[in-house]
Parts: structure tokens; sequence; C-alpha cells
């Protein structure tokens, strides 16, 4: 097979879908491998290393697009790029498709075959796929919002661990899953008062048992949301529904309880955000200022420790590219149903339930897509 990896074209993105390990891997088990030239620079690794690997560079985003069967990414393809896909061409990335309309229809208009890193399963359950950049933005969510929480970035100008003789911030962590797990152990390691919000009694007592003291857990029920969320210098947003949009858990209304200069950290805003107030941002521009609450919204966390990223995402989907390229897509699908969960577009339909649910498609089965 051939395959094509581009340079990534979102607003600082610096990851790249392939490293030159990878490219290497995928040459020496037979297949021809495409870089676009400068692709893997933001984690330091050029094109000369790309080719001591056996891998072909070209010089634009056109050439594979129109040459290779198959394109690995690693955010969702951009408008620019939606344009040059084609029936039957496979995708394999991040889509989280479900908030976002335009490139749902996009990529349905395109006949290509789209295959979603963030639903892939895995045997002993959960998103492995989606999991090493949960953990990076987890405990990013926690740097990013004691930056914010500065006094010359907007923020109410607290240091999450205190000193001695004053009170360490308080921080909210609403999800106690991946996300919320690697917030917390960030948080807490900084000193900071870190309370661990979740609906599930099983989650609550896994984190509970694992920071004992140096965290607390309470049930997530919208009165105990409203009354921790107004007592936190930070909110983190940590919630995933698989493959659809985030719930929306702390209103406008809920803000104007907050602490001026407060801080909202929005980890969920890839799947819409989970904070009604919640909007796209860029590293470029990552805060804005809603009644006095700062919110931190940047789509791309994982993008700013890119090399960091981009090795531990390639851990985890390049066993299943290898899959892909040696047996076929659905060949691959039939013999791994955690891999076939991953598909998501195919031929012009829908095939991902929540996503067809969310955006109004009529669904094509997962099995009948495979045959």
């Amino acid at each position: 097979m051939r395959i094509g990896c581009p340079t990534e074209i979102k607003n600082r993105e610096y990851r790249v879908g392939l490293t030159p390990e990878s490219a290497g891997e995928l040459v020496n088990a037979g297949h021809e491998v495409w870089m676009q030239a400068g692709a893997g620079e933001g984690i330091g690794a050029y094109d000369a290393q790309y080719r001591d690997r056996g891998a072909k560079v070209v010089d634009t985003a056109e050439e594979i697009f129109a040459e290779c069967e198959m394109i690995v990414k690693v955010k969702e393809p951009q408008a620019s790029e939606r344009a040059m896909l084609r029936e039957g061409q496979l995708l394999y990335t991040y889509l989280h498709l479900a908030p976002d309309p335009d490139q749902t229809r996009e990529l349905v208009e395109s006949g290509c075959t789209a295959i979603a890193y963030e639903t892939v399963t895995g045997p002993r359950g959960g998103l492995p796929l989606l999991t090493p950049m949960s953990q990076v933005a987890g405990r990013m969510s926690i740097q990013a919002g004691a930056h914010a929480l500065e006094k010359a970035q907007g923020g109410r100008g607290v240091l999450l661990g205190g000193v001695p003789g004053v009170m360490p911030g308080k921080v909210v962590i609403i999800g106690g899953g991946v996300v919320g797990f690697n917030a917390a152990q960030m948080s807490a390691g900084l000193g900071a008062d870190t309370v661990i919000m979740d609906l599930d009694p099983v989650v609550l007592e896994k984190v509970g048992t694992h920071f004992e003291a140096r965290a607390s857990t309470r049930f997530a029920s919208k009165a105990n949301v409203e009354e921790a969320v107004a007592e936190a210098d930070m909110v983190v947003g940590a919630v995933l529904v698989p493959g659809a949009a985030a719930p929306k858990l702390v209103s406008r209304a809920m803000l104007s309880t907050m602490k001026p200069g407060a801080v909202l950290v929005d980890v969920a805003i890839d799947q819409g955000g989970c904070f009604e107030t919640s909007k796209a941002t860029t590293h470029d521009d990552p805060t804005y200022v809603v009644d006095d609450i700062v919110h931190y919204c940047v789509a791309n966390m994982p993008g700013a420790v890119s090399r960091t990223s981009t090795y531990a995402l390639n851990n985890v989907t390049l066993p299943h590219a290898l899959r892909i390229a040696n047996l076929g897509w659905k060949e691959a699908m039939r013999q791994d149903k955690h891999l076939a969960q991953g598909l998501n577009v195919h031929a012009g339909r829908v095939t991902y339930p929540a996503v067809a649910s969310e955006l109004g498609y009529d669904l094509l089965p997962i099995e009948q897509a495979i045959g």
C-alpha cells in the first residue's frame, strides 16, 4: 500500500502522523511511505531521517492526496485537505465529527473511508488511541490553567500550590476518566486543593483509593457541581461521551457564582466543549473572558508538546496502520472488532451511531460496510 503523511496545517499543530521510526516499520513491511517535505520538523524529525528509513519525501500535500491510498494524519482534515480526498481513499486520523457538521458533510461527499482514532476501542475497554492524548491534555490542563490564573493573564493571581501560611488554590476536575485522572496527578502534585467529580461510583472509588488524602472526590450531581464550581479557582472540564458531543455541565448562569478571575479549562472542546460558554481557541490566542471568568479552550492542546505527543500517539496508532496496510481495511476490521469501531464514514455514508444520531444521518451499520 502507498501511505501518505502530509504536514499538519491546523494552527500551531506541530505533531506529525508518522515518526521516522514508524515510517520505517511500514517500509520494512513492504509498503511505500510518502512524506511531505518538512512534515516532521515540529518534532525535530527532518526529511533526511525519513529518507534514511526508506520513505519518499515529496514537496506538496497535493501529491500525497493524489497518489496515496491511505492518508495518515493527526488532526481532522481541514477544508483544503477535505477537498482533495477522493472516493475509496482511506483517511486515518482524529476526526471528532459529532460537533463538526461541515467536516462530516464533506467527508461523506468525498466518498472516502474515514477511520477515527478516537472511537477505536480496546480489548480491555477504553479508547486506546485517544488515551495518550488524553493523558497529555489532562496534564497540560493544569499547567495551562495555572498560567491563566496569573494576574498578568487575566486570572485571579493565585499560585495553585500556595506557600507556607497561604492557602493553595482550589482545582475542581469534572470527570474522573483518563483526562481527569492525569489532571488530578498534576494538580495534587503541585499541592493544590484538588476535587475530582464523577457520576460513576466505581470511578470515584478508584481515584479516591489512588489519591487518598492528596485529593478528594465528590459525586457530580447538578447541585454538587454548582457548589464546587462556585468555590473553585480553576475548573477542568474532562468529560467524554465516545463519538458524541460533550454534555454542557457548567452553564453561563453558573459563571456569576464564580470568583472573578477564576479559570475554566475545557479539555472536551474537541467534542464541542462541556461549558456552555466554551468556544474553540488556538495556541496563538488561547484564552478569552466571559463574565469575568477566563476560558482556556485550545482544541489541540497536545500540539504544544509535539514531540512527546507524536511519539505517544504513534505507539498506539502504528500497529493498526500496519494491519490496515497488510490486510486491507475491511479484512483488518473483520479480524479486529475494536478497530472496526473506528470506522466513522464509508462510501458516502456515516457508520458511527453517535455521529449519525447527533447530525441526523441515516446509519450504515459497520457490519454492512465491512461485508
